[in-house]
C-alpha cells in the first residue's frame, strides 16, 4: 500500500532537517564582503549571465551557435513555467520566513522557496551551452555552483529546493540537447 503524503507535510518533516544546514550556511557567510559577493553571484543568476551568453555565443561561434541560443530560450520558457507552478502548487515558505536567526543576503524574486528557479536555469543553461562547447567547463560549472550555494547562504533556499531546481534544470537540457 503507497502512502501519499501532502506536500506541505512532507516540506514541514524535511524542513525540520534542513533549516539547520541553512543556518549553518547563512552563518558562516555573514561577513559583509561574503554576503556582498553572493548577493552579487545570486543577482548575475537572475538571468543576466544566461541571456548574455545567448546573445554572445553567436558572436563568438558563428551562426552555427543560434540553435544553441534559442534551444536556451525555449528551455528558459519551459523552466519558469515548471518551477512556477510547483512554486504555488507547494507554497514552501522561504527559510528566513521559516527561522528568525537565518538572515536575508538579498531579495527574493518571489513569495516560496520550492524549487530553486536560479539553480534549475544555471544547470540547464549550463548543460545545453557545454554540450556544444564543451570548453565552456572552466567557465560555467564553477558559476552553477557558486549559484546554487549562494542560494542557501542568503537565506533564500533549502537544500532540497537546489537538489530539485538542480534536477529539473539537467531534465529540460537533456531534452533540449538533442533537438541541437
Amino acid at each position: 500500500m503507497m502512502i501519499h503524503a501532502k506536500p506541505e507535510g512532507f516540506f514541514q518533516r524535511v524542513s525540520h532537517y534542513e533549516l539547520g544546514i541553512c543556518e549553518k550556511f547563512n552563518n558562516a557567510c555573514q561577513q559583509r564582503l561574503t554576503v556582498r559577493f553572493f548577493a552579487i553571484i545570486s543577482r548575475l543568476g537572475d538571468g543576466i549571465l544566461w541571456y548574455l551568453l545567448m546573445v554572445l555565443l553567436p558572436f563568438v561561434y558563428g551562426t552555427e551557435a543560434l540553435p544553441v541560443s534559442l534551444a536556451m530560450g525555449v528551455t528558459a520558457l519551459f523552466g519558469v513555467l515548471f518551477y512556477k507552478l510547483l512554486k504555488t502548487g507547494t507554497s514552501r515558505p522561504r527559510p528566513y520566513k521559516v527561522n528568525h536567526r537565518i538572515r536575508l543576503g538579498t531579495a527574493p524574486l518571489d513569495q516560496f522557496s520550492f524549487p530553486s528557479g536560479h539553480t534549475l536555469h544555471a544547470v540547464a543553461f549550463s548543460m545545453i551551452a557545454i554540450s556544444q562547447y564543451p570548453e565552456l567547463t572552466w567557465l560555467l560549472t564553477p558559476f552553477v555552483v557558486l549559484v546554487a550555494l549562494s542560494r542557501i547562504v542568503l537565506g533564500l533556499h533549502y537544500p532540497t529546493d537546489v537538489l530539485a531546481g538542480g534536477s529539473l534544470g539537467a531534465i529540460l537540457a537533456t531534452a533540449a540537447i538533442p533537438l541541437i
